[in-house]
């Protein structure tokens, strides 16, 4: 690559300018601390030494398959530490790593194979049987499948496919690995969580996850030797890029398969776990634990949420018993978290729902990102007031590079000189944006908008919900009305009317649900709910009465 001589007429070379890339993070940590615990899974214990030398073999064992720097390896896995040596492994053969949600059926991970074209698959046992069906519905090429048992859980090897520790044997632990000469080179393929058509491929570049994990570092104030627990589903942006982060500060990783409220305490309370992200099902979730099923501990856990504003009422329960939340914001074409509400000094003295309130914003551009702006439909800046309404728009070097072989996607994406996020937003005169609704999710009723995140928030705070979801319902004379799905804790009931009432209470009477439906809520592999489903049975029972 040639660079242009600024104007002291020097110039850019190889002992001024190295290309950026996440990998160097766990080359200098197996340096400075080879016996340090790098990951844990159960009994499982890998120094950092150990760390590197499995991920080289895996690098090493995938370049014996043919795979060259440029070809896609994909994984249908859990958090277990197959993935997060896949994220090392991967590009250090010069591959881009596409982890696959492990909740997607065969038709569309089918679909994701061939349009990524993968070369090598590696498939936890318990997600095999999914992956022969999706090869069975591909057209062309198929790529190997390795198998990966997990003896910790009990999920045994059921295939005729190569073992994942037999593939490792036939690796060089004396493999060089492929470290980019280009910073834009591709690291890894996202797809997203498309709720209509084909999900979309997300590239990410080697720079983008380096800063990124960076900036998070600074973002949730961390020193030395984290213990990380992977709530983040590591095919989910790649684990927020969390996984790569953890070498650069000399973390220890700590795998969790299954995530319940019993797996989080334990690993805090035995693990000293440190540090964890989740969306707020899973805060959720903590707050309302049975007894049996918590620890104490006596450390604060740091805790970055996101994927939908956590109620006020979760983050004002959560925070007594131990844990600091916050709350954070991005898409998986910004790597995961872009945004933090960052926690100023003059908040302090808030308390109860002010203090909630306050930390359910969606905050400020984290590092690694130019500053986050919201625009009106001319893509011009709305008011700073706190009440006007826009679309979140970002720049920087934690924007993906754009999708995969979607030219007219990308375009649209990027117009203007920013990333469209499509959530929509008031933007405070502090600067800190809060998130009002995805633009999908904004109820129009009687030509008034109505944010369902402002009615969730209101239902929230009654003692008998557990969660609940506010989307658009038809209606003859108002066009849209907001309908409320509410799952309820165990052994609370209530009736709807007493919820429509309670919200009444709270806010102004268009935006108040005019039917509640008690139900469990279909939710996503991320703990998203899956409000499209909930959108489809809101008409059906439109068009019912």
């Amino acid at each position: 690559m040639g660079w242009l001589a600024d104007e002291t007429g020097l110039d850019k070379c190889a002992a001024n300018h190295v290309a950026l890339t996440p990998l160097s993070f766990l080359i200098r940590a197996a340096s400075v601390w080879p016996q340090r615990e790098a990951l844990v899974y159960g009994p499982v214990r890998l120094s950092y030494a150990d760390y590197i030398a499995r991920v080289t073999r895996l690098a090493s064992a995938l370049a014996g398959t043919g795979v060259r720097p440029g070809d896609v390896v994909a994984t249908l896995l859990p958090n277990v530490p197959a993935h997060a040596e896949a994220h090392f492994g991967v590009p250090a053969c010069g591959a881009v790593l596409n982890a696959i949600n492990v909740r997607l059926d065969a038709d569309t991970v089918a679909w994701i194979l061939g349009h990524g074209g993968a070369k090598v698959l590696l498939a936890d046992s318990q997600f095999l049987p999914l992956a022969m069906e999706a090869l069975a519905l591909m057209e062309g090429p198929r790529p190997l499948v390795i198998e990966v048992p997990d003896p910790v859980a009990g999920v045994r090897g059921i295939g005729e496919q190569t073992d994942y520790d037999s593939f490792l044997t036939t690796g060089d632990p004396g493999f060089r690995w492929h470290l980019p000469e280009d910073e834009w080179e591709s690291i890894a393929l996202n797809y997203t969580s498309g709720t209509t058509g084909r999900p979309k491929g997300v590239v990410y570049h080697h720079r983008g996850a380096y800063l990124n994990a960076m900036g998070q570092v600074i973002s949730w104030r961390m020193v030395l030797h984290p213990r990380y627990l992977t709530i983040v589903p590591l095919f989910h942006c790649n684990g927020w890029c969390h996984t790569w982060m953890m070498p650069a500060v000399g973390g220890t990783l700590v795998c969790c398969r299954d995530v319940t409220a019993r797996a989080i305490f334990r690993a805090i309370a035995e693990e000293g776990v440190t540090h964890f992200g989740g969306a707020p099902i899973v805060l959720n979730m903590l707050v309302n634990s049975l007894p049996a099923d918590r620890r104490d501990f006596s450390h604060r856990v740091e805790v970055f949420t996101a994927g939908a504003p956590p109620a006020p009422a979760t983050l004002a329960r959560i925070e007594p018993m131990g844990f600091n939340v916050t709350q954070v914001y991005g898409l998986t074409e910004t790597y995961g978290p872009a945004t933090e509400c960052t926690w100023r000094e003059d908040w302090e003295p808030l308390q109860g729902d002010a203090r909630a309130a306050v930390k359910a914003r969606q905050g400020v551009a984290m590092p690694f990102l130019e500053p986050v702006e919201v625009w009106d439909e001319h893509m011009q800046p709305i008011p700073r007031d706190g009440q006007a309404l826009g679309e979140i728009v970002m720049r920087g070097n934690g924007v993906m590079k754009g999708y995969f072989r979607n030219p007219e996607a990308t375009e649209k994406a990027f117009r203007g000189g920013f990333f469209h996020s499509e959530d929509i937003a008031r933007h405070h005169p502090d600067g800190y944006v809060q998130i009002a609704d995805r633009a999908k999710d904004i109820i129009i009723s009687g030509g008034e908008n109505v944010s369902s995140v402002e009615v969730e928030g209101a239902l929230m705070h009654h003692p008998a919900v557990n969660l609940c979801a506010v989307v658009a319902m038809p209606d003859e004379t108002w066009g849209e009305v907001p309908c409320a799905f509410v799952e309820l804790k165990e052994g609370q009931v209530v009736e709807g009317a007493e919820l429509i009432a309670f919200v009444r209470a709270r806010l102004a009477g268009f935006k108040t649900p005019k039917r509640i439906v008690f139900q469990d809520l279909p939710k996503t592999s991320t703990g998203k709910i899956q409000k499209v489903e909930l959108r489809r049975r809101a008409r059906e029972m439109a068009v019912g009465g």
